[in-house]
């Protein structure tokens, strides 16, 4: 399972780098990975610092740090 969310993880870090800054069901309508696992590997990129999440309303929207 870690190495799974790990590979999910370069793919969202992949789509960020291509797309910027985005809302979190656009990503997940985005990519083809369950809605959990797209949120596990997105905890591992935050918790690493390489990404920036602000609540929106109902949804967070999603970006690369440019400082990591």
């Amino acid at each position: 399972m870690i190495i799974e969310i790990g590979i999910v993880a370069g793919e969202i870090w992949h789509f960020l780098d291509q797309h910027g800054e985005v809302d979190l069901k656009d990503l997940t309508k985005s990519l083809d990975r369950s809605p959990e696992n797209i949120l596990m590997s997105l905890g591992w990129l935050a918790r690493e610092g390489h990404v920036i999440l602000i609540q929106s309303q109902d949804s967070y929207r999603i970006s690369l740090r440019k400082d990591a």
